[in-house]
Parts: structure tokens; sequence; C-alpha cells
């Protein structure tokens, strides 16, 4: 865990450095002001498509940004560390937890008819064009000579989905603990590399590490988007990935404002057009670039897990697989010796 440490503390000595360029963001200021937007890695272009929209509208008109990226366990500690939010989008709710934990953002955060969910997505197999490895579903990856890229749960939340998602392949179609435990431990096998970040993952692989990509389905179809040559495969069964986000204590006046565009419609449908899922109904998914059918984008899996249905709880699975000393997947990872 030591290069996790090191990684968050260098995190939070750039972002403190860049949030000292500049002025403005504070709460209550008489102009249009700065808004501090502190995000993990996969939705920066959603997001600054969104902050193009809000700023069209009244509300938005005038206001400027200072953004700041990376994986999003390390952003969280980042926050708590001093580095300035108005608003924070994270991959997995426990982040923002963290944050509540310190004071930072209200315990009510998730208390709307959306539970503090902005946006989602669901867990992807990406391959290599034509997909020579001839991978179909999740026991494919397994085999012997595969190589997998997934990012570190240490500081990814996306890796934290990642694993959620196979454990769930197998406890639920009937597996047990010990059985789950055998095919993570088997995946975890033919990993050869694990990034520091969603981000850092879909980077690495179209680099050429690896023959598979345990990403977010909308990191496939950004990849596309922006000419990348793969492909991705839905297994039978995957997870809806589920993004919180929130505004702080002592956030600027406008930052509820931005939230509210973030859950609006236009703000739902600009994520759609990034290959994010929309979280509410009635949003427009057609004409989205980059996808399988543009005007069919997302696709019914045959399986959806979530975590209220299967994992009880972030709190509790948080413990049981990710838990720094005795969380499962953590072990295995450690047991790997592919942790550092």
């Amino acid at each position: 865990m030591g290069r996790a440490r090191a990684t968050i503390a260098l995190a939070v000595t750039a972002a403190l450095a860049l949030s000292a360029c500049g002025g403005g963001g504070d709460s209550g200021s008489g102009d249009a002001g700065t808004l501090n937007i502190v995000g993990f890695a996969v939705p920066e272009a959603a997001n600054k498509a969104i902050q193009a929209e809000w700023t069209k509208t009244s509300d938005g008109k005038g206001v400027k940004f200072k953004t700041s990226y990376g994986a999003s366990g390390d952003q969280s500690r980042a926050v708590v560390a001093g580095l300035k939010a108005d608003y924070v989008h994270f991959s997995v709710s426990s982040d923002v937890t963290r944050l509540v934990d310190a004071g930072l953002v209200d315990g009510a955060w998730d208390d709307g008819p959306n539970k503090g969910i902005v946006s989602s997505s669901i867990v992807v197999l990406a391959v290599r064009k034509g997909n020579p490895k001839n991978i179909k579903d999740w026991d494919d990856l397994i085999k012997p000579g595969v190589k997998i890229v997934t990012p570190n749960p240490a500081s990814s939340g996306a890796a934290r989905w990642n694993a959620l998602a196979a454990w769930g392949h197998i406890s639920a179609n009937g597996g047990t603990d010990a059985q789950a435990t055998e095919y993570v431990t088997k995946l975890f096998a033919n990993v050869v590399s694990l990034p520091g970040s969603g981000r850092d993952a879909t980077t690495s692989f179209i680099g050429g590490t690896g023959d598979v990509l345990l990403a977010y389905e909308n990191e496939a179809i950004l990849a596309t988007q922006n000419g990348e040559e793969l492909e991705w495969v839905v297994p039978k069964t995957t997870i809806l990935i589920e993004n919180p986000g929130a505004i702080t204590k002592n956030a600027h006046a406008k930052a509820q404002s931005f939230l509210d565009f973030v859950l609006s419609d236009k703000g739902q449908r600009q994520f759609a057009l990034k290959g994010f899922r929309p979280i509410i109904s009635g949003v427009d998914t057609k004409g989205v670039k980059g996808a399988k059918d543009p005007n069919n984008p997302f696709p019914t899996p045959e399986k959806l897990l979530t975590v209220q249905k299967d994992f009880e709880s972030w709190s509790a699975l948080s413990k049981k697989f990710f838990d720094e000393k005795n969380g499962i997947i953590n072990k295995i990872i450690a047991a790997s010796g592919k942790s550092q």
C-alpha cells in the first residue's frame, strides 16, 4: 500500500498547487465565480461537455471551472487532505462517505430520488479488434495465456466494480464464496497490469498491454469515438456501475445549480453521448457515436447485478472485499504478488 499512499501525496501536492492558481470559487462571492470540480478520471470528457452546456444557461453564464481528475480513492483522500472541491464526482459511494466522515459533505447527500447517483454504466470485457482470443464471457478470462488489464482496487473505484462483477459471475449464479474466491484468484493470476485508475488502465490497454481490459462500457465507447480500434463483450452477468456526485458543505453558491443540471435531461443526454447510461428515464440516447448500434447503444444484459440487491451495501462490501488487511480481494491481489 506504500505506492498508493505516495501517489496520493503527490496528487494532493499537485492539486493544491493547481488550486492556488487563479481565484474565485468561495461561497457567497458576488460574481459568477469558479466551481472546483474533483472527480475520478473516467467521466472527465462527459463532465466537460456538461459544463459547456450549463454555461449556456442563465444560471451557468460566466461561471468558470477548475478541475482535478484521477483515481477515485486518491481523489477522495486528496479532498480530505485539503484539495478544494465544490462538486465531487467519484466512482464509488464509499469515496463520498469518506468526505461525510470528515465533515466536508452533508450526511443527507444521498437522500434524493437519485440516491446520490449522477452517472451509471456497466462492466464490459474489452478486447482487441477481431477478438483474437475469442472472449465470450467471464470463464474465458481464466484460460491459460489470456492476459488481463484491470486497475488497482487500492486506488481505483473502477477496479472495485470490476472485481464485484467478477465475483458476481459466480455468486449470483449459485456459487459459494469459496468458489467465487477460487475464480477471482484465477482471474488475478492472469492479470498483467494493475494501473492506478480506470483511465490509466484504458490507456495501458490501448498502448498494447494485455488481451482483455475489464472496463466501464462508456470507456470502450469513448475510446472508439476517439478512433481506437477495440471491441467489447457484454458478459451474461455484469454489474450496474453507479457513480455518486455531491456538493460540499462550503460549496460555491452555484454548485447546487450545477448538480441540478447534471441530473436533468440535458445533463444526462451529455453523459449518454459519451457512453454513460442515463440514470433517469426519458433521456434521448440516439446518436451515440462509437457504440455498436448508435441508435440503441445500451443493450440490456442477461443478468444485471446491483450493489443494493446483490452486495447489501457499500459499507458491507467494502469491509468484506476491500478492507486493507482482511478484504478478500485485497488478500487475493497481495497473494498474487501484483499489488505493487
